[in-house]
């Protein structure tokens, strides 16, 4: 284990609200927060020999290893080698460090999501042979982000539960009842087929989408939600799963279009988490040319408003680093594009957020630049707005560095 020298603070550049990070799981998260009848059956952790947690969900065992929380170690230490929590950096665990760190990267704000270890929709705890254990879960799941995040720093993290998908009636009354306090959003499945469950191209998740329209609830599709990402051949590396990753948003974000979910719920708010945007711009124009074709279509109608203007109108897209996307935003628009730092994972831009954001942004006016590092999150999801001495630490810098002029908030 190396741990990188710890980070100065970077010049900054535009404050940002993360639309993407992820947290680790306490031991006890479950233990405290069910009922006696249930706490044989929840998920908990066992150390091996060498203190490295294994946690034990239903009959899978699963370890916890580095790419849970890879910031602050070198790149060539980001692989599955089993990781001890005292190994990782403090803020991937601790509310209290995550904040210090997320002040250091000049991240006001931050959507949170589980762990690899219980899935990016929650969906480890769907699959417990015992659903009232699972459900019990879930809700301890939520509660547990509630009061020890959301709760503890008011303001600094945006609430995204978990649903339980192994009921759509069930997931709506859990819809209604975070959002009555204060849960913004929901991580659900880009393709819950792939997890066994129902597809979108059905109306069996529609009690859960009307309560999320009635409530305002986003539903965030984190990209490999599913258990499933790309993966071109048996013997295909790791680095084809990364080189192709927004190749899943596109294939969610038609989907999601051609299953007419946002023709039914025209209300309703989509992000693609951790998809990228650059492929945006490319979709819109094969969703032009199906259109032309629409009268050989079996699932479009003319009738229909183009698929092109639903994509713009219902979904919303996040950014770790999509150089050519700030240069086609006339394309995607500035009001469908949101900023993510993905901490503590590999992919994280911490602690050169920053850094990052002035080499893409630069060139954009302060409006842009300011939609989609933070307003269009503050839109999106209700989230607080970065405190003014925030943004005028922003425009002080700007008024010394040349290269910043026109690229303020």
């Amino acid at each position: 284990m190396t741990f990188l020298p710890e980070p100065g603070p970077e010049e900054w550049f535009s404050p940002v609200i993360s639309a993407d990070d992820h947290v680790l799981e306490p031991f006890d998260l479950f233990t405290g927060r069910v009922a006696l009848r249930h706490r044989a059956g929840v998920p908990t952790v066992e150390l091996d020999g060498e203190g490295v947690p294994w946690w034990i969900i239903g009959d899978v065992r699963q370890q916890v290893f580095v790419l849970n929380g890879a910031v602050g170690r070198p790149m060539s230490e980001w692989d599955l080698a089993p990781q001890r929590y005292d190994e990782f950096r403090a803020g991937v665990i601790d509310v209290a460090e995550r904040v210090k760190d997320m002040d250091l990267d000049g991240v006001w704000a931050s959507v949170t999501f589980p762990s690899i270890v219980f899935g990016f929709a929650g969906t480890a705890l769907d699959r417990l042979s015992d659903p009232e254990v699972g459900l019990a879960c879930v809700r301890a799941y939520n509660d547990w982000l509630a009061e020890e995040w959301i709760n503890a720093v008011p303001g600094r993290f945006i609430p995204s539960q978990l649903p339980w998908l192994c009921d759509p009636l069930v997931a709506a009354g859990e819809i209604r009842r975070n959002a009555a306090r204060g849960f913004r959003a929901v991580s659900f499945s880009e393709n819950p087929e792939g997890l066994g469950f129902p597809g979108i191209h059905t109306d069996y998740w529609d009690p859960f989408f009307v309560a999320c329209e009635e409530t305002e609830t986003v539903v965030n599709l984190h990209v490999g939600s599913s258990g499933n990402v790309q993966h071109p051949s048996k013997l295909s590396p790791m680095d084809t799963m990364t080189a192709l990753f927004p190749v899943n948003g596109m294939i969610a974000a038609v989907d999601w279009v051609y299953s007419r979910i946002p023709l039914r719920f025209p209300k309703l708010r989509i992000a693609l988490s951790e998809a990228g945007v650059s492929w945006v711009p490319t979709i819109l124009e094969r969703l032009h040319r199906a259109y032309r074709q629409v009268e050989a279509s079996v699932a479009w109608s003319r009738s229909d408003p183009a698929p092109s203007d639903v994509l713009l109108r219902s979904f919303w897209f996040t950014s770790i680093e999509d150089p050519s996307a700030f240069h086609q935003l006339d394309l995607i628009g500035a009001d469908r594009v949101m900023v993510e730092t993905d901490y503590p994972h590999q992919d994280s831009t911490w602690p050169n957020t920053q850094s990052m954001l002035r080499r893409q942004l630069s060139h954009l006016p302060e409006q842009e630049v300011a939609d989609v590092c933070w307003r269009n999150a503050v839109h999106v999801y209700g989230a607080t707005a970065p405190p003014e001495e925030w943004v005028e630490q922003c425009k002080r810098a700007a008024t010394v560095r040349p290269d910043m002029a026109g690229s303020v908030l």
